[in-house]
């Protein structure tokens, strides 16, 4: 029975003493301004008027997110996109998706 005491005492302790993940939130506004280059191809405002180049505008945070993580770390592979992404930093990243994901298409 003591065992069966400690085991309860140590997972209701447990989460005191994990770490917190940190969930980065992106500023729109600071997106809005590391935008320029994007919208070379991209379109002012997010909406592509080349079908070569999709639109940003309206897609989903998480997915814009991912997808720059992808071009910048070599997971997904674009001659244009690779070397465009690869100066990005993280906090760019989550405040570009902020932006875009912020526009309507």
């Amino acid at each position: 029975m003591a065992c069966n005491r400690e085991l309860v005492i140590t997972f209701l302790l447990l989460p005191a003493f994990l770490p917190i993940p940190v969930i980065a939130e992106g500023d729109a506004s600071a997106g809005k301004a590391k935008s320029i280059t994007c919208a070379g191809c991209h379109g002012p405002e997010g909406v592509s008027t080349n079908p070569m180049w999709p639109s940003l505008a309206g897609q989903k945070e998480q997915y814009l997110v991912k997808q720059l993580r992808d071009f910048r770390d070599g997971r997904r592979h674009n001659p244009v996109m690779a070397p465009m992404a690869k100066v990005l930093s993280d906090q760019d990243i989550e405040n570009l998706a902020a932006y875009y994901s912020s526009l309507d298409p």
